[in-house]
């Protein structure tokens, strides 16, 4: 039986194209084993599918002066000592790396142990983890075809992004189950990311009253930032995290508003759903965000909204305006014709993998 090894977490933007890839995986009676950090959101998100996890120490290193950057070096040593020991333990095959600080461990034991790396890159431009890694990696599939010109020629694939088969099968009316909405008003959903974005959350709350008028407000503000002050609010409905009801909610939105985190784009791009991003500012990321969203913006796919300029009022005007006019954006998105990646993924690993 050939053996692979998904690795990635932080977030769950480095989870989620993973659970992209595997029922074609299992459908191939591949075994898949998980390496991930010892209490990060990958592990809650993998041990629910059922797959082996291992936990190792990882560390950050950060593009600024820290104390911690000397500290993460060791646990970042001794999580490579740990994936050593798990690759001579699970004798994989193949390791497939979507990024975080996590993966640099795993990825450097691999190849320590002769075991090939394929990597896969969200962002128009890599990120420090897949600087890293790409030195020990054979391929680097991208989301991006620009991604290419900043990793080596010889080892870039131009794949697109793995996206989640079942979100292309979402049903409306389970969403409007799930959320106890009616049908009298247009659904405008609102994300963060897994881990929430403040501002994002504060602003639209700042502006339900407003919003409430036109939409039923479906909120997903991340971990820990449910407020329950607003609960007598009808018409607004904040979760956590929504898990399985993702491809439901989505199917039942008219807008959707989110940060610009890629994988999160080209889902929405390939849902073909009127959106509005609002990326996160260079002063608290790389600026991968801000890369993504003016990619998407130029190509007609995307309507943003720099954090700087978010008010309640320019919330107001860009959701209602998307929802006015949704043709616009909905008749440039049919013509992605890269949206979905992950045949050209499995193509990849597949061509990796020892021949029977």
């Amino acid at each position: 039986m050939k053996k692979i090894i998904l690795t990635g977490g932080g977030t769950a933007g480095h989870v989620m194209p993973h659970l992209a890839l595997l029922p074609y995986l299992r459908g191939k009676n591949y075994h898949i084993d998980y390496i991930g950090s010892k209490n990060g959101i990958e592990k809650k998100l993998i041990e629910k599918e059922g797959l082996p996890y291992y936990g190792i120490a990882s560390g950050k290193l950060r593009r600024y002066i820290d104390f911690k950057n000397f500290t993460d070096l060791f646990k970042i040593f001794f999580g490579t000592i740990e994936s050593i020991f798990l690759m001579h333990k699970l004798k994989p095959n193949l390791v497939f790396s979507k990024g975080g600080f996590v993966t640099v461990p795993v990825v450097i034991a691999a190849w320590l142990t002769k075991v090939p790396v394929v990597i896969h890159e969200s962002d128009m431009t890599p990120g420090l983890a897949n600087k890293i890694a790409s030195r020990f990696a054979v391929k680097i599939c991208t989301t991006f075809e620009s991604t290419l010109a900043h990793i080596p020629a010889s080892k870039g694939v131009h794949t697109g992004a793995p996206i989640r088969g079942e979100l292309l099968l979402g049903e409306g009316h389970k969403g409007h189950v799930y959320t106890r909405l009616d049908y009298n008003k247009a659904i405008l959903m609102v994300t963060g990311g897994s881990l929430g974005a403040h501002s994002i959350n504060d602003c639209l709350r700042n502006s339900l009253i407003e919003l409430t008028k036109t939409f039923h407000v479906v909120h997903l503000c991340g971990k820990g930032n449910i407020d329950h002050s607003y609960d007598y609010l009808e018409g607004y409905r904040q979760y956590e995290f929504v898990g399985k009801h993702m491809a439901d909610l989505y199917a039942m939105a008219d807008v959707v508003v989110s940060r610009a985190g890629s994988n999160t784009i080209t889902e929405l791009v390939a849902l073909k759903k009127p959106h509005l991003l609002i990326p996160l500012p260079a002063t608290q990321s790389r600026g991968d965000q801000l890369l993504n969203a003016d990619a998407f913006e130029a190509f007609g796919y995307s309507m943003v909204l720099q954090q700087e300029h978010l008010t309640p009022e320019t919330l107001m005007k860009s959701v209602l305006y998307l929802h006015q006019h949704p043709q616009i954006y909905s008749e440039k998105m049919a013509e992605y014709a890269f949206a979905d990646g992950t045949k050209h993924i499995l193509y990849t690993l597949e061509g990796l993998l020892p021949q029977e």
